[in-house]
């Protein structure tokens, strides 16, 4: 039951990583973020009153305001990697930092990881490097264009994210979550009004970016679920091979291609994913 969860959430993230890149290339980032938390949140409000009745405490609702600007922060990064990158390179590097971070967490609290976990994490490695290559050796800009760096950091802040959520108490309910939109709304809008960043956009756009916001928020409901039933380790797992729906959705709407290394680099990045799966199972 819970790996099914974590599997159709993991579908429901890749979709929304998708529509929020490709309406990042329309819009400004930070507009397409704020519009798209602020539409989780409002599904997330009307939700709560009919759901049953939960106890927080006072830790869920640090926990969830911390994976408020975690997880508003890594989606903020990922969009605008989307945007400018190659969702086929950025979307699976995201993946495997979000997979290492919470199996890092796990080492440094006590766990040691087993063969297959460190052979993921090699092989994670190896398809940061492959995909990091461009088609000329010589060209010191594809690092750039690929999106990587901003990969990476999306990846970190997307780990830290699920871990704050994974922190909240079974009794806690859908509450964390609730509490995670009431930081990252406002804290990116007053963001986007200091920075001065256009709010404007084209009515398609912006119901696009209500859609992924919309995926986005179920995608972390059944991500919770799935962890309140299931062992952590394997739910994040799962959960962390969203890139299969971004990466099919962008080659077969975008027409999207790689180089022959970078497409051994996104078998890799899967393959990281797998073996780490397979540790924890």
């Amino acid at each position: 039951m819970f790996a099914a969860l974590a599997i159709l959430s993991a579908a429901f993230y890749g979709a929304a990583d998708f529509l929020g890149g490709l309406t990042s290339k329309r819009a400004e980032t930070l507009a397409i973020v704020v519009l798209s938390q602020f539409t989780g949140l409002v599904l997330l409000a009307v939700m709560v009153p009919f759901l049953p009745a939960a106890s927080f405490s006072r830790s869920d609702v640090w926990w969830g305001a911390a994976a408020g600007i975690t997880g508003g922060s890594g989606v903020a990064i990922l969009y605008y990697a989307l945007s400018v990158g190659t969702m086929a390179v950025v979307a699976p590097v995201t993946s495997v930092c979000a997979v290492v971070i919470p199996v890092c967490a796990a080492f440094l609290l006590g766990e040691r990881p087993g063969p297959l976990t460190i052979t993921g994490i090699v092989v994670a490695i190896v398809a940061i490097m492959l995909l990091s290559r461009s088609e000329s050796a010589g060209d010191d800009r594809a690092p750039h264009r690929s999106g990587l760096g901003l990969a990476l950091a999306a990846g970190v802040l997307i780990g830290l994210f699920f871990l704050c959520l994974a922190r909240t108490g079974r009794d806690a309910g859908l509450w964390p979550l609730l509490f995670a939109r009431l930081v990252s709304v406002p804290l990116f809008g007053i963001i986007a009004v200091i920075g001065r960043r256009s709010f404007s956009m084209a009515r398609s756009v912006a119901l696009t970016a209500a859609g992924g916001g919309t995926l986005d928020m179920l995608a972390n409901l059944l991500y919770l679920i799935a962890t309140r039933v299931g062992p952590l380790s394997v739910v994040v797992t799962l959960a962390s091979l969203y890139p299969a729906s971004t990466v099919m959705l962008a080659r077969v709407t975008l027409g999207e291609r790689l180089t022959t290394t970078q497409s051994i680099g996104v078998v890799c990045a899967f393959a990281a994913v797998v073996l780490i799966v397979g540790s924890t199972s």
